[in-house]
Formats: C-alpha cells, structure tokens, sequence
C-alpha cells in the first residue's frame, strides 16, 4: 500500500493540507464534486499557485458564490440540518441567545452546534468513508472545546471551526485522502510555533487550547520552535490526530510524488509549507489488510518488594479500571535479588491514570512508559448451538477471512457448572460446533 507523509515542520492546517493534497495530484475537479455533495450550496475550492519563501506551493481558498451571501449559506445549512429533525437535537441556553440576536432575520442561523455539522454531514450524498471520518475529526474538536468550557460535545458551539471555509477544509481532507486510496498515514514529529494569538478564546500562549486538547487526547507529542505565531490549528490537529498512525521521522520510504500547500501567513524562520509525501513503503507489494489500528501506552516498572497478595489485588483493580491486559515477568534485580516486571497496557490517553494507579497500590517509587501500535483482527461474535447451550464464539477476521475463532470462557464454565462437566468438554464441543456452522 502506498503511505503519505506528512512532514509539519513548519505546521499544518487545513488549507495548508488542501493544497498539499492538490499539489500531490489530486484532481479539483473530482475534489469540489465531492464536495458539493454536502449540499450546502455553490461552494467550492480554488487552487492557486503561490511562492513562499523560494517553494513552489499551493494555496487554497474556500469560495462561496458571489450571487450568495454568508447568511445565505447558513440559511441553506440550518434548513438541511432540520429537514429531518432529530429527536436528540437539542439546545443549550448559548443557542437560545443566539436566536434571540438573530430575531430580526429569522431566516439566518449561524451553524456553530456541533450536532448542527454532524447532521449536515449524515445527511449529504458524501461517501459512508468520508462520513464516518469527518464525523470523527469534528468529534474530536468538539470534545477538546467541550472540555475546555466545561459542557457536553454535542452543545459545543464551535468558534474559528464552525466557519464554512473550515467545514469545507475538513470534509475536503476526509475526501483528498479517499482520492488518493486511502494510503497509510505518516506524521513527522508535531512543532509548534511560539508566542501568544488571539482567538475567540482572547489572548492565548501557543498552542492554543483547542489544539493542544486534541494532541492530549491522542497521546501526541509537540515540541516548540522558535517561529513566532501559530503553526499548528485546531483543524489541522484534529486530522493529524485522526489519520496518522505514527509520528516518526521517515524511514524505509520511497518517495513517488511530493506536493506542497501554502499557508496564510510568511514565516520568519521557515517557508510556511506543508510538506506531503507519496511514497512507497515495504509493504506496497504485499496484500492490503483490513485490520484494525489503534495506539496503547504500556506502563512498566519493576518489583522486588510487593507482597504476592497486593499483587493479585492490583491486578484485579486495574482490569477493573479499564486496563487492557496486565501481567508480570519474573526478572532478576540489582544485588541479584529476585524481583518481578509489572506490565500493564492501556489506552494512550489513560497513561496518566494508571500511572497514578501503579504508583498508588504498589511498592513501586516510579514507572516508564511508551506508546505502541497494534494490529487487530476485525472482532465479530455468532452464537453456536451445543447439547449444553448456547455458547458465543469470538471471529477475528482479516479481509473477510476468519483467522481466528476462540468460544466466550465464561459461557462454556457456566454451562459445565450448570451440566456439571468438565470446562474442557463444553470449551471443545463449542469449537466443534462452530466448525460445523462454518462449513454449512
């Protein structure tokens, strides 16, 4: 499969990824008919050419119809949006105000509601992809506002985000990466510029609020530079944050066409590009997976003075708690004492936590951790007939081939105590039940 890199060493944003992706080849045309299938009138995205600093670059403009006016626009959208009221679609007392100001033009609605945009997006003729992935980098700004002002995603009123050339740059990069076979996703380590901006929070320190929430979620790292201004946007965050699977220098790529997109701005210590890379990796030749990607923290540390029942104990709360998989590894320590490893995986967003949790409930004084990412076997559950019962089979499947097929241990160890049988016999004739289904 191909993989794109994403080199933001001077930032990104989304009319910065826009003209990366046009310059990389991505046809325009197909880009704004795609686009128009949101349905919110004639809008449209125009490249054009620009220098910054000595590069060749793309800069995109989002442009609505001369003959329409922004109140139009939103006009268009709010009637879209509410065609098919949703039962769950409600207001917060900031809609209520909103209304109350626009009283006197009852025809214009500003969409700042994050279930406004999600709507407009599930409604369109977009494709289910590009639904699904716009729906999921909106989800992602509107948590990271939410928590910063305290309320539900769903009544977060977006600022800068919620302006149609921003709704245009996001549903317009869930399309470019469709465009371009949905290639693997490569990001350089995130840099961020220094100093304050002002945005609809006030004055701000770099990264502002919104940004910074969002590379938190994710368990993103960022470094500053010494670029006064802001590099890194909420919405550029927020696709990063989406569609990169990793954030590595590149390694073992072969680069097959490289595209440039201009930001708005001239930089002072560095052309204000974003760099895209369409390249080749190893695995370019092999069969495309389906599997499934996500990105865990594995939290260590080592033991040589907790009790075996605190251990067992431990253990227990923190599966409880939410924990991926915990476990320990009998290693040797210094002074040749016996000691043992403590392992515990979670999601990247939790290492905090359950670093408080080790900290809290073992002997130990400190732990190390790292992010990792894994591979999973698409999971789906079907329900197999034995003498005993009803026994839930676990499928994982790569490309739509079962590869792995294991029965739900506690329906079988329910069904042998209930038989009163042994786990194993209940555990075998699952399996051979579900052989059977298979071959039906």
């Amino acid at each position: 499969m191909n993989t794109l890199y994403l080199d933001i060493f001077s930032g990104i944003s989304g009319d910065m990824f826009l003209g990366a992706m046009i310059d990389l080849g991505i046809n325009v045309g197909e880009l704004n008919k795609a686009i128009s299938k949101l349905n919110i009138g004639d809008v449209k995205i125009e490249p054009k050419k620009t220098n910054c600093s000595g590069i060749s670059a793309v800069k995109v403009d989002v442009i609505v119809h001369e003959s329409i006016h922004e109140s139009d626009i939103q006009k268009i959208i709010y009637e879209h949006t509410h065609r098919h009221p949703d039962k769950h679609h409600h207001h917060n007392d900031d809609d209520i105000h909103n209304h109350s100001e626009n009283e006197s033009n009852k025809g214009e609605h500003t969409i700042r509601n994050f279930l406004d945009i999600k709507q407009l997006i599930e409604n369109s003729n977009l494709s289910d992809w590009v639904k699904e992935k716009a729906v999921k980098v909106f989800t992602r700004i509107a948590e990271a506002e939410g928590k910063i002002h305290g309320c539900s995603p769903d009544n977060v009123h977006f600022h800068e985000v919620g302006a149609i050339d921003s709704i245009v740059d996001i549903i317009g990069a869930c399309i470019a990466i469709e465009l371009l076979g949905k290639p693997k996703v490569i990001c350089s380590p995130v840099i961020e510029g220094s100093g304050f901006v002002t945005c609809a929070h006030g004055q701000f320190p770099l990264p502002v609020p919104a940004t910074l929430e969002i590379l938190a979620a994710r368990g993103i790292q960022i470094s500053q530079c010494d670029e006064p201004g802001e590099m890194v946007t909420p919405t550029g965050a927020a696709i990063i944050a989406e569609f990169a699977e990793q954030f590595s220098p590149m390694k073992s790529l072969k680069p097959t066409r490289i595209g440039y997109g201009a930001g708005s701005r001239e930089g002072q210590t560095r052309p204000n590009v974003l760099r895209a890379i369409l390249c080749e990796s190893s695995e370019s030749k092999s069969v495309e997976r389906d599997w499934e990607t996500d990105v865990i923290s594995v939290i260590e540390t080592n033991l040589d003075d907790i009790n075996s029942e605190i251990l067992g104990a431990f253990v227990e709360k923190a599966l409880q708690s939410g924990a991926l998989d915990v476990f320990y590894t009998p290693i040797q320590m210094k002074k040749n004492r016996p000691a043992i490893k403590l392992t515990l995986l979670c999601p990247a967003e939790n290492t905090d936590v359950f670093a408080a949790l080790i900290l809290n409930e073992t002997t130990a004084f400190g732990v190390r951790f790292y992010e990792t990412i894994r591979r999973k076997l698409k999971r789906e559950f079907v329900v197999v007939k034995t003498k005993y019962g009803d026994v839930r089979i676990k499928e994982g499947k790569l490309n739509g081939n079962i590869v792995q097929a294991a029965p739900e241990f506690e329906d079988c160890k329910a069904l042998a105590l209930k038989a009163n049988m042994p786990i194993r016999i209940v555990y075998e004739e699952a399996i051979l039940a579900h052989s059977k289904l298979r071959k039906e």
